[in-house]
């Protein structure tokens, strides 16, 4: 089994080599090493195996062990290795979520079970007696995921900067917003380019938000309570934060705005001595509360009127912890099957082509990474392929991760990962960033590049607690170019939502790739940085040669206002109500405002072929549907304008009281 170092993409740079005192230019010829083809050993967890069975195995699992005791199988030559490496616990990974266990079991996931057993007992043995045995799929080493190398905090601005810095020029009344060159880049920096942004002040005057479209953040807690990102935190009714009552029974108890996946518990945490406030800088570049005369801006933050997307903390990364292999696949699923369409993730494995000398290296292929991380690479797919809705406005998810800032000319995985959105970083002259991976990249957007602009205001400024308080602070790396992606993923979503627009995942994909402008007539022959700017000043000056990234950023950089253009030109088709189920004797209702363009101004009729299996009935734009015999019948509503869809009721009598089948 491979062996690997998982890192988080810092949002600084790390130090790579001794400063001298005096200034001097070196010229940035990194050395590319060939690519292994195996991963570095490393030491794996002890006392702990996740085990895929074939389904066959599953069945007699999970008719056995209802009557067994814990740490057992009830499947006899199982439970004698189980026995003999001392197991403890023998748990399914995935809990148990009735809404979503078909679906599950569809994909495979409930086959996937994770074993601790005595730490005592060498690991590699107990691998070694797990894979002889009959019905065992695949088998996966844990591991603890931590950061690879330190990573920097934000350059916090303090609240008299902050006055000096306020000023209400731009698209909304947030003061900060001019100081934020990724939306809006007039060209003031040094070095800049103005008009090297995400377009974001074109995007605005047709969307700036939808509160149906849910980002999950897979990073540090985020400060769900911060002034300028709590209005638009997500909020799962019916949970108490932090309570270890599962209201709503999905397997997770107190996720009132996520879910702590490092402690296994609802509370979110951000304020640990060693957290960096990561999390919820990523989470402001996406959704910080746009137009409340407070602090930023956002990309998909609505308009003041409550009207942003929805940030999920799903937390992986407090402090000197990271979750395990289990937990973060949990943590991908759960976003899933909570309502999720995107998935942020400012992290990574290190590059395959990083200098061994300072990053131990990643997988190189995507087979290399699949062999090595079977259970990440199945609830990775799982997302893509489960989130959203087929009558949604996407079919699936999308899963954006950093590319890396190793400076190697390969992205790291997953993000090179062929389903997965990797993003580069570019810095405010439209050039790649000093630090970015490049290669095996799908698309750019702005990261900063403190050294390159002297200047902090070079990175990328966004939300970070400060003491327990609401902050502000700068930080840069592909970590913030990633958020400037799913930002402006969610911004296209939430434009398809008002346009009622309906996309596959594969295609939404597609079309943030031709939503790229391009950035080749940036390239200059050559850039100049200062090397770790913002720890030691203009100490040394380092030559790169951007045209050597050409075609290795991807599509060019995303552009907000191109993606919504795009929709506006016939990408997408029409949203199309659902078919629906209902119980004899039940009913259940559908608001056909969601699946029609101007639907809440439009009226509608109704009509069933048979009323004696199921009736219909109108008021303003919700129907209700009533079951009255188990049976199918066809159902046709028409609107004001004239447009008219047909569906099926099914009525049966494991339908539930929202439309679904259980």
């Amino acid at each position: 089994m491979k062996k690997y170092s998982f890192i988080i993409a810092a949002a600084g740079l790390m130090t790579l080599a001794a400063c001298s005192d005096n200034t001097f230019i070196e010229e940035s010829t990194p050395q590319v090493p060939e690519t292994p083809t195996e991963l570095p050993t490393m030491a794996y967890l002890k006392g702990e195996l996740m085990v895929k069975f074939q389904s066959t195995a599953t069945e007699q699992v999970e008719t056995r062990t209802r009557s067994t005791r814990a740490g057992r199988s009830g499947v006899s030559a199982f439970d004698e290795v189980l026995e003999t490496i001392g197991a403890i616990k023998f748990e399914r990974v995935f809990p148990i979520d009735p809404r979503n266990e078909e679906r599950t079991r569809e994909a495979g996931m409930h086959n996937w079970y994770v074993i601790h057993f005595n730490e005592e007992f060498p690991v590699e043995e107990a691998y070694a007696l797990l894979s002889t045995l009959e019905g065992v799929e695949k088998l996966q080493y844990s591991h603890t995921i931590t950061r690879g190398y330190e990573p920097r905090k934000s350059t916090v601005v303090s609240e008299s900067a902050l006055k000096t810095m306020a000023t209400q020029n731009g698209s909304f009344n947030d003061p900060l917003l001019d100081r934020q060159w990724h939306c809006i880049n007039n060209g003031d920096l040094e070095n800049a380019v103005a008009g090297a942004d995400i377009g974001a002040a074109a995007a605005w005057e047709k969307c700036t938000g939808d509160a149906s479209i849910i980002v999950a953040v897979l990073d540090e807690g985020v400060m769900y309570d911060h002034e300028d990102l709590a209005a638009n935190m997500w909020v799962n009714e019916g949970e108490i934060f932090g309570s270890k009552q599962d209201n709503d029974g999905n397997g997770y108890a107190g996720d009132l705005h996520g879910y702590n996946f490092v402690f296994d518990h609802g509370t979110i945490t951000y304020n640990d001595a060693r957290d960096t406030g990561h999390g919820t800088h990523v989470a402001g570049t996406i959704a910080a509360v746009n137009n409340n005369g407070r602090g930023v801006s956002s990309i998909a933050g609505g308009d003041g009127s409550g009207n942003g997307v929805k940030i999920m903390s799903c937390q992986v990364f407090s402090g000197d912890y990271g979750v395990s292999l289990y937990n973060e696949a949990r943590a991908i699923k759960y976003a899933a099957d909570n309502g999720a369409v995107i998935l942020q993730c400012s992290w990574g494995y290190n590059s395959a082509k990083a200098n061994p000398l300072y990053y131990p290296l990643g997988p190189a292929n995507d087979e290399q990474w699949m062999r090595s991380f079977p259970l990440e690479k199945d609830a990775l797919d799982y997302f893509i392929n489960n989130a959203g809705s087929p009558n949604g406005v996407i079919d699936g998810g999308l899963a954006i991760f950093a590319a890396g800032n190793e400076g190697a000319p390969q992205s790291s995985y997953p993000a090179a990962y062929g389903e997965i959105i990797g993003v580069g970083s570019l810095d405010a002259a439209g050039m790649p960033s000093s630090f970015t991976n490049y290669g095996l990249v799908n698309l750019s957007a702005p990261g900063g590049d403190s050294g390159f602009h002297s200047s902090e205001s070079g990175k990328i400024l966004s939300t970070i607690p400060v003491g327990g308080k609401s902050g502000y602070g700068y930080m840069e790396g592909t970590s913030m170019a990633c958020p400037n992606a799913s930002g402006i993923a969610a911004l296209g979503l939430s434009y398809a939502v008002q346009q009622r627009k309906h996309f596959k995942a594969s295609e939404f994909r597609d079309l943030l790739y031709k939503s790229c402008v391009p950035v080749e007539n940036y390239f200059t022959e050559s850039k100049y940085y200062w090397e770790a700017w913002d720890l030691f000043g203009q100490t040394t000056l380092i030559e790169m040669e951007p045209k050597a990234y050409r075609n290795m950023m991807g599509h060019g950089m995303l552009n907000a206002a191109e993606l919504l253009n795009n929709i506006d030109n016939g990408a997408g088709s029409d949203m199309k109500v659902p078919n629906m189920y209902v119980a004899p004797n039940g009913t259940t209702k559908i608001d056909f405002a969601r699946y029609f363009l101007n639907g809440e101004n439009l009226t509608y009729t109704f009509s069933s072929e048979d009323s004696a299996i199921a009736s219909v009935a109108v008021n303003g734009t919700i129907a209700t549907i009533t079951g009255h015999q188990v049976g199918m019948v066809k159902a046709t509503v028409t609107t004001s304008a004239g447009v008219s869809q047909t569906i099926v009721i099914t009525v049966r009598k494991n339908a539930n009281d929202n439309g679904w089948l259980r």
